[in-house]
């Protein structure tokens, strides 16, 4: 593809990147849901959107953000400047009217489990008008220490490898670690003693409570050729039947991509790092760099929405173009 002659007018490292113009279409990457808990229904709001909504409407007794797959670190030409465009996606959920209670981060908070990558994502996410932020693994979180780093500055109060639950305002929150012990292909696991755990964690909750389940790889076959999916995500979600209303949060393919499946709504969320190839588009997964006009086109925002009384979440994908 021709590029335009005044498109690159920033070139500092000569590989044919404008970083003014890469940051700007890079903006809304990731940038992830808005969620607000109204009447006991969770509405999801796409960040791309929010400047046409009724601040009005985006009101109620809890609220929160997700992102993901910020791959602290990563500096290859599909992004070489991953800190700005995390910095970006901060500065949308700094602009909402509501601020969020808190930030759900489903991994891959670094590219390499350095300490320096989480320091810098952490650093980051503090400027973020959220209380908390709560996390479960990605694959690269662990990668060459089993997950020590990780576990020191987030796991402290999980279980295992790194799994947990909470409870906010009548909400269900399970944070899920299925990074930690890949099977063929990369496809995620949970094991059985997570599992365990899981069935007993929910089995005293009423069937009305809604239930959020949030993991790195998606808990549904979304290309299993490609380990997008979890092995043994089916008894996991078995546990789960009794429920009115299960959502089910994911990244780790850094595309957004939504399944609803009886009770269950399946959502995975774009990266605020880069993108990757559609499922079989490709030879294999992996970062994508493409023209600076195409990002908008690649990278989506995702809502996600609970109201008191529906069975399923109702979920809106927008893309950035």
């Amino acid at each position: 593809m021709t590029r335009q002659k005044d498109e690159i007018q920033f070139d500092h490292n000569h590989d044919g990147i404008d970083r003014r113009g890469f940051l700007k279409c890079m903006a809304w990457a990731g940038t992830g849901a808005f969620c607000v808990m109204q009447g006991g229904v969770l509405k999801s709001y796409s960040l791309s959107r929010i400047a046409e909504l009724d601040p009005s409407k985006m009101k109620g007794e809890l609220s929160f953000a997700q992102i993901s797959d910020s791959n602290m670190g990563f500096n290859k030409p599909a992004n070489p400047d991953v800190a700005g465009t995390l910095k970006a996606a901060v500065d949308k959920i700094n602009a909402l009217a509501t601020p969020p209670e808190f930030l759900l981060h489903t991994g891959d908070i670094s590219h390499l489990a350095k300490p320096e990558e989480f320091d810098n994502v952490e650093q980051i996410l503090r400027s973020a008008a959220a209380k908390d932020v709560f996390y479960v693994p990605g694959e690269h979180d662990v990668v060459g220490d089993d997950g020590k780093e990780y576990l020191e500055r987030h796991g402290k109060k999980s279980k295992g490898a790194g799994w947990y639950s909470f409870d906010k305002k009548g909400v269900h929150f399970v944070g899920l670690s299925n990074v930690m012990n890949l099977k063929a292909g990369g496809l995620g696991s949970l094991g059985a003693e997570q599992l365990e755990w899981l069935e007993d964690d929910v089995k005293p909750l009423s069937a009305s409570t809604p239930i959020v389940l949030f993991a790195h790889i998606p808990l549904w076959s979304v290309y299993p050729q490609w380990g997008w999916g979890t092995e043994d995500s089916a008894q996991a979600l078995g546990y789960l039947k009794k429920f009115g209303s299960v959502t089910v949060l994911n990244g780790h393919i850094h595309q957004t991509m939504q399944k609803v499946e009886g009770n269950v709504t399946f959502h995975t969320a774009a990266s605020t790092a880069f993108p990757q190839p559609e499922p079989g588009k490709a030879d294999s997964p992996g970062p994508m760099k493409v023209p600076a006009e195409q990002l908008r086109s690649l990278l989506g925002i995702t809502d996600v929405n609970f109201v008191q009384g529906k069975e399923a979440l109702a979920i809106v994908d927008s893309k950035l173009a």
